[in-house]
């Protein structure tokens, strides 16, 4: 049994390794998984911003589960921007996405660190620190979508 599971941990360590772009089978699929990560995050970054700004009641664990989420899901998307999904569907990635790859990075980049920064903030219970980490975060969020959305 031992030497079944370690099989198996091996495989998923292999699996999860390999080049992001080799699992989709076409860039429809990494379209999907994309816009499937950022609606995620999108939601549950919502209920973070809900609470930052007082719409609904503070709630540490609940804000604490939500930017945990945000902060996973902000890691995802970026390998789905992969040759071939700039024409395979119509999306609101703008080409600059493709044509200013350095910068595409540095924004993702940016959003990786705010969420990890939001995540840390969520964890001390306190809903002025939420508010505090939550305002560069929905910055960052802001600049990406301007500089690479068309929507």
């Amino acid at each position: 049994m031992k030497t079944l599971a370690s099989f198996v941990l091996a495989a998923a360590a292999v699996a999860a390794s390999a080049p992001a772009s080799a699992q989709f089978a076409k860039p429809e699929d990494a379209i999907k998984y994309r816009q499937s990560a950022l609606f995620v995050m999108a939601q549950h970054f919502g209920r973070v911003g809900a609470m930052a700004n007082g719409r609904t009641p503070y709630d540490a664990k609940v804000a604490q589960e939500n930017a945990d989420i945000v902060a996973e899901m902000a890691k995802l998307p970026w390998a789905a921007f992969g040759p071939g999904t700039d024409k395979a569907a119509k999306t609101g990635a703008k080409p600059e996405i493709w044509t200013e790859q350095a910068k595409f990075k540095e924004h993702s980049d940016k959003l990786i660190a705010e969420t990890t920064k939001l995540a840390a903030a969520a964890k001390m219970g306190n809903v002025d620190a939420l508010k505090a980490a939550f305002g560069p975060t929905a910055a960052s969020c802001k600049a990406c979508h301007d500089n690479f959305r068309t929507q």
